[in-house]
């Protein structure tokens, strides 16, 4: 990859073309130009006998023989690179100076990172992430000669014990970061070590199977967070009382309850459609506004777009382009009936709720209880759920 990045620089400094290929004998086209070293970029096929693609201009001259070989005809669709750029504005010295200009930038910022792509994140956050990568030696715009990639990943894995795996690859100037997160598992205690099972959540029994210690609850009752669920001792006629590991597989319906309380009148905000977008550049941490900083609108919401500046795909420029949208808004009274009210209410607690639950399938009933009192209503919805609630507390002796 690095090799074809580099192989996409040079032909744009010494221009290339796109051809159009046309014949039966494609695949030998293709071939042939690979057994003479000649690279076709940005290969597309039309039907089978018709093909697209970009080749330098130091390898199109070669492409006659070829071409007359597999009985093919090739056409230039288009011309593009720094040589028919410059061709097209000789006449103007100012446009020389900025090519030059340029591509005096391009070159200095190759050497450089100036993105950074984030892959593989659930639960943490990109920028908590890209903090992390900074305090370990990986930030925007430093130089490629100064990163050391396994040492960044060895500080990462070091400071953090919900990353699992992290991997950093650089193309261009873009630095490919992908993670794999760590699943916090439950402290374990030895087996040699004696130990209670308790509960660790509120609810009631409704299965419990145990294969090791002594049931201290039974289906049907209702226990506590922090309740002993199984003694980690035996007793025997003979032997007397004899600690052991607790194992126990104990089941229980817990319980997930939310509220919300909001008034009948209210006032929401109703976009008018108009808007206003306003431009700006940034470099680096410097931002140059293209607009005046107040809005015309007295009430609106704020929407910001940023788009990094790259001339191929893994070539990003220091140059940001950031939009900003304004949507304005008027506030406009509503009055609801309670059962508008409480399907918009039960909706927004349901979504809080399911994703507090690990496993859907294990819901088995919802209650949902309303209050209104003073122009205000209030909703409780409570999920019923099927949980394994036993953990291991060590025994101390």
């Amino acid at each position: 990859m690095k090799i074809l990045f580099t192989r996409n620089i040079i032909n744009y400094f010494e221009g290339y073309v796109n051809i159009k290929v046309e014949g039966f004998f494609i695949e030998r086209f293709i071939n042939m130009c690979m057994s003479k070293k000649i690279l076709l970029m940005d290969i597309k096929r039309e039907k089978s006998t018709i093909m697209y693609a970009n080749v330098g201009l130091s390898d199109y001259k070669n492409l006659r023989k070829i071409a007359k070989k597999t009985k093919s005809k090739i056409k230039i669709q288009s011309k593009k690179g720094l040589p028919f750029t410059a061709h097209k504005y000789r006449k103007r010295k100012i446009f020389a100076v900025l090519f030059l200009i340029v591509a005096i930038i391009i070159t200095v910022s190759s050497n450089y990172i100036w993105n950074i792509d984030i892959n593989g994140n659930v639960n943490i956050s990109k920028e908590e992430i890209l903090k992390s990568l900074e305090e370990s030696g990986l930030t925007i715009g430093i130089s490629k000669n100064d990163m050391d990639t396994n040492d960044v990943i060895n500080k990462i894995r070091l400071n953090r014990d919900d990353i699992a795996w992290i991997g950093i690859t650089v193309k261009g100037t873009n630095a490919i970061v992908t993670i794999k997160e760590a699943e916090k598992a439950p402290e374990i205690i030895d087996e040699n070590e004696y130990c209670d099972i308790v509960a660790d959540k509120t609810g009631i029994i409704t299965k419990i199977n145990v294969q090791n210690g002594t049931a201290a609850v039974q289906v049907g009752d209702i226990v506590e967070k922090g309740q002993i669920l199984v003694n980690g001792y035996l007793e025997g006629k003979y032997t007397g009382t004899r600690y052991v590991h607790s194992i126990a597989n104990i089941e229980a319906k817990v319980w997930y309850t939310k509220n919300k309380k909001e008034p009948y009148t209210q006032e929401i905000p109703v976009e008018t459609g108009k808007t206003e977008e306003k431009y700006s550049i940034k470099f680096k941490k410097n931002q140059i506004n293209l607009f005046k900083t107040l809005s015309k609108f007295e009430k609106y919401d704020t929407i910001n777009e940023s788009k990094k500046i790259k001339l191929f795909s893994n070539f990003y420029l220091p140059i940001e382009i950031q939009k900003t949208t304004n949507k304005e808004y008027v506030l406009q009274e509503v009055t609801y009936t309670e059962e508008e009210l409480t399907k918009i209410l039960t909706e927004e607690i349901e979504e809080e709720l399911i994703k507090e639950i690990k496993d859907k399938n294990n819901i088995v009933n919802k209650n949902i209880n309303t209050y209104s009192n003073n122009g205000y209503l209030e909703v409780e919805v409570t999920y019923e759920v099927l949980e394994n609630i036993g953990i291991e507390q060590m025994i101390n002796i």
